[in-house]
């Protein structure tokens, strides 16, 4: 229970889904916790349920795409101990429906890039200076499986989320002698609040695609996400790790299927 012990720790988009089973999972092991996102009242709920729990935490409303909203949101990270010890880049744009190339809007474009691309972008560059400081730092950049394999109807979001696998493996160069590690943390499909549900013909898709033949949970990327954190991953940067159920893995198996 203390993997993460008096580390200060950022999470974006944390007051839903993902980013949100990540804060508490790093506060259950110890650290204080910014939850950052632009709903300020979830957010606050996060927070309570933290403290409730008997964790650290605090809410800081910020655009990740607004330079001035991430250094606000740092500094209160860092007026805790001086330190910043985690950052996990989660926040992204998501709309309930995507579009291919031909149909992609500018609109759909800017946002995907100046919140996932940009959003982290922007606190990387804001907490690197106190990681470089203090010799020692995990970033984790939440990016997706659509990363790694295609997928249809949505050029703007792949294509980000591909660009910031080579944002991860760039930054890890420059300041690897520095024992700041970044590591990009692909999730395949997830149950949360906008995702379909069992009686979608979508969710029965998503699950024929893994290999254990089911979807995953927030929590179960957090357990993911709170190693990379840690000091047991003390070695490990610039590596993709995707919590998919097998989904990256499993093009033998529909073959297997198909015959």
């Amino acid at each position: 229970m203390d993997r993460l012990k008096d580390k200060v720790a950022i999470v974006t988009g944390a007051a839903n889904g993902i980013g949100r089973a990540i804060a508490e999972r790093f506060a259950s092991e110890g650290a204080w916790v910014l939850v950052v996102d632009i709903e300020e009242e979830t957010g606050c709920q996060v927070v309570d349920g933290i403290e409730s729990s008997g964790g650290r935490a605090a809410f800081a409303r910020s655009d990740v795409s607004k330079r001035e909203d991430v250094r606000h949101a740092v500094e209160l990270a860092a007026a805790q101990t001086g330190r910043i010890d985690v950052l996990c880049n989660n926040a992204a744009y998501l709309m309930p429906d995507f579009h291919g190339a031909l149909d992609s809007t500018d609109e759909e474009w800017r946002r995907c890039i100046d919140v996932a691309l940009m959003g982290t972008h922007y606190f990387t560059q804001a907490v690197l200076p106190y990681m470089i400081a203090q010799k020692a730092g995990s970033i984790i950049n939440v990016v997706s499986i659509q990363a790694m394999e295609g997928m249809m109807t949505s050029a703007a979001y792949t294509a980000t989320k591909a660009a910031l696998l080579g944002y991860t493996m760039s930054v890890c160069y420059d300041y690897g002698l520095d024992n700041v590690r970044i590591n990009s943390l692909c999730p395949g499909p997830i149950q949360t609040r906008i995702a379909e549900g069992p009686d979608d013909p979508h969710y029965q898709w998503q699950c024929d695609q893994t290999t254990l033949g089911r979807v995953g949970y927030p929590e179960e990327v957090a357990w993911a996400a709170l190693f990379l954190a840690s000091d047991e991953a003390s070695y490990v940067t610039g590596a993709t790790l995707p919590v998919d159920g097998g989904w990256t893995a499993s093009s033998a198996r529909k073959w297997t299927q198909k015959e």
